[in-house]
């Protein structure tokens, strides 16, 4: 039951309706016992700057944000943490004092899946992918390629993570000797990308109603050692997410319960 004193934290993003993170925010926040609700807000991007600064009238404690604001919405966080500015990528805004503080948990939520020395393709280069790009770079990988749909965008993701480690990235495009594929894009229905040879697979992609992704089921038939599917990913970057926001440890275990089955 909301009140006058229940604190609201955000989802911002177009579209959010599918998002499972209400649910898994709401249960968080209630075994936590906090009076605090998780609500979606859908936002244009022309109304982009507009919801940013209405957080700080409305009181919110925070928000999350996704497609298609992750790159965008640095222009109006107020602070960026370290991963947030190296990445150039946000999806959790924090409101303290009046100021928005951006940061990102997208790459946490995907670089425990690797070790040092893997070969990583990545497929995608919007706002998750830079995030997840710098987190495996930092995670110690070997080789990190990018492949995405318009050759422009994954060119230009390389060119920037060059600039933090030239000499693990490597051309835009699939190398040869692949051993991880992470999929930072959308993309459910369909198997983007060969896995013969891939020891792990991390897909960010979920289905609202549980079911594995195209990519999921190929990985797990397949023969894949370690699949990490989408909804994985989003407890744990929820779970940092809740965290920054609440000051406490999040109940990963409810967490992962309210969305369903992970790897």
């Amino acid at each position: 039951m909301l009140s006058g004193h229940t604190r609201l934290v955000g989802l911002i993003g177009d579209p959010v309706a599918e998002s499972l993170s209400p649910r898994m925010q709401n249960a968080a926040f209630a075994a936590r016992g906090l009076d605090w609700a998780y609500v979606p807000l859908p936002v244009r991007t022309p109304s982009l700057e507009e919801a940013v600064r209405g957080l700080v009238a409305l009181g919110f404690a925070g928000a999350n944000v996704t497609v298609p604001h992750k790159t965008a919405v640095l222009a109006f966080c107020d602070e960026l943490d370290d991963v947030a500015s190296r990445a150039g990528s946000v999806n959790t805004l924090v409101v303290r004092d009046g100021r928005v503080h951006g940061s990102s948990t997208d790459g946490l939520a995907v670089a425990w899946a690797v070790a040092p020395g893997d070969a990583v393709l990545l497929l995608g280069a919007g706002g998750a992918a830079q995030a997840v790009a710098t987190a495996l770079v930092d995670a110690g990988v070997s080789s990190l390629a990018v492949a995405a749909r318009r050759p422009d965008a994954a060119e230009g993701l390389v060119a920037r993570l060059r600039t933090i480690a030239p000499d693990v990235v490597t051309d835009a495009g699939r190398p040869a000797g692949v051993t991880v594929v992470v999929n930072a894009t959308p993309v459910r229905d369909e198997v983007p990308v060969s896995l013969g040879g891939v020891r792990t697979v991390v897909d960010l992609a979920y289905r609202p109603d549980g079911r594995p992704t195209a990519l999921v089921e190929a990985a797990r038939s397949g023969g894949s050692e370690t699949v990490v599917d989408g909804l994985e990913v989003l407890v744990r970057q929820g779970a940092a997410s809740f965290e920054r926001w609440t000051g406490i440890e999040a109940p990963v275990d409810v967490m992962r319960a309210a969305v369903g089955p992970g790897p």
